[in-house]
């Protein structure tokens, strides 16, 4: 367990330093704005860029990975049923909270969950791959779309398409699909560059925090909670039951898909919220909280779950 504590301490210490610097008033909520543009644009294209490359595209037609997506799906689904009859008519709102209730932080929580508590790293592949290559994508086409006010069918298929992080996701899978090896000097830049984007995604989380109290009212304090309930505790037990009834996998594959699902809420949702200028209030919560309640759900997994 003490990865699991060290990733959390790793993570809550650099949204400390961001909360820090805005309550000393070096960096205003202006400067969150920069630091954010600064991670989508230029440093998070690269991290992804470099991931994808490396990884095992193989790994999107694991049974792991059918579950992961299934559990998606289904706390998406209610999270959207129930938010468009009582809470908000708004498409970027609901489109931004369904997601979050669903994408798991995998890069920063995920790494150490995998190691020290499955005991296999390779569980990170197929949520990566389904979240980098599949969710994101889906999830910035639907706000690109309704940001632009009105779009033509053209403006559907190529807008998208100029969007960097989707850019250099694809780029990746394709690199790594055909097996090309890049040089060193191609590499050295984007992994200096891409090494920035976690800690900016980080940084503007904490000066967000510095600027507002989380749950405010008004701030779509019902939606915050439908979509924390939904993440820690609804979507973990969807996906026990799918990984044990649905697809017969074993105790251990069973015990790992169960862990992976009670992952936080990922940064980036805040990061594309801030990015859209949609929901920032309610996915900076929403990461807020599942990060928070995340640990005693995925200690509690591990306690009756976890193989002998």
């Amino acid at each position: 367990m003490g990865g699991v504590l060290i990733g959390f301490a790793i993570i809550g210490f650099v949204i400390f330093v961001g909360w820090l610097l805005a309550r000393l008033r070096i960096v205003d909520q202006e400067g969150r704005l920069v630091l954010n543009r600064t991670s989508f644009f230029a440093a998070s294209p690269a991290l992804l860029f470099l991931v994808l490359s490396e990884a095992d595209v193989g790994l999107l037609f694991s049974s792991v990975l059918a579950v992961a997506l299934l559990a998606f799906v289904a706390v998406a689904l209610i999270y959207t049923v129930v938010a468009r009859v009582w809470l908000t008519k708004d498409p970027s709102r609901i489109a931004l909270a369904a997601t979050a209730s669903g994408y798991s932080n995998v890069n920063n929580i995920g790494l150490p969950v995998a190691i020290y508590v499955i005991g296999d790293a390779g569980f990170i592949g197929p949520m990566l791959l389904l979240q980098l290559l599949v969710l994101a994508p889906l999830l910035l086409a639907t706000l690109d779309v309704l940001t632009a006010g009105r779009a033509s069918f053209t403006g559907i298929i190529t807008q998208p398409l100029r969007n960097p992080m989707l850019i250099a996701a694809a780029l990746g899978a394709l690199v790594s699909a055909l097996g090309i090896e890049l040089p060193a000097p191609v590499l050295a830049p984007l992994e200096i560059l891409g090494g920035a984007a976690v800690p900016l995604m980080l940084l503007a989380f904490g000066v967000s925090l510095g600027g507002e109290r989380p749950l405010q009212p008004g701030s779509g304090r019902k939606e915050v909670a439908l979509a924390v309930l939904l993440k820690s505790l609804a979507m973990p037990v969807i996906a026990y039951l799918l990984a044990r009834f649905a697809f017969g996998l074993d105790e251990q594959l069973t015990y790992a898909c169960t862990v992976m699902a009670a992952l936080p809420s990922a940064q980036n949702m805040y990061q594309y919220a801030l990015r859209y200028d949609r929901a920032t209030a309610i996915t900076r919560d929403i990461v807020l909280l599942t990060t928070i309640g995340s640990l005693p759900v995925m200690l509690l997994i591990a306690w009756l779950l976890k193989p002998a």
